[in-house]
């Protein structure tokens, strides 16, 4: 009955999270994303031109708001996943992924269409997804891991 008792505290002990630094790691993560997605912004601008009517990369501001919600959003789901999962990191990444390919659909299949859309601007977009996704996946697993 006692290692029963034992084994049990242990389990919930095991799984420490230090919730400022999470909170610390997670600003940092959302700045990052930020400032990654901005630079891509514009090397691709310096590199493939964007089209005025091409709305989505009309200014950086569009680029700013689409990396701060859904890195927001990440970093809340890792906040979660820290207190609720067994495994978060690797639950955090599987999630990731997913999220990553669902966020491309529309970049392969409605942007093509859309108003002054080149390929070179698809290549963009794409690039911004996979910057923001090593970023955010890359920084959150890494750096805001619960203790054991």
């Amino acid at each position: 009955m006692a290692s029963l008792i034992r084994s049990s505290s242990a389990a919930l002990t095991s799984h420490i999270t230090d919730w400022r630094r999470v909170a610390l790691v997670g600003v940092a993560t959302i700045v990052t994303a930020v400032f990654a997605n901005i630079l891509v912004y514009y090397l691709g601008h310096m590199t493939v031109g964007y089209d005025p009517q091409f709305t989505i990369l009309a200014d950086v501001g569009t680029t700013i708001f689409f990396t701060i919600i859904p890195a927001t959003v990440a970093v809340l789901l890792y906040a979660l996943l820290l207190r609720f999962a067994r495994h978060p990191a690797r639950t955090f990444a599987i999630t990731a992924v997913v999220v990553f390919v669902v966020t491309n659909i529309p970049d392969f299949t409605y942007i093509p269409t859309a108003p002054g859309a080149t390929t070179g601007q698809t290549a963009v977009l794409v690039l911004m997804h996979t910057v923001a996704a090593a970023v955010i996946v890359g920084l959150l697993t890494r750096f805001a891991r619960p203790a054991h």
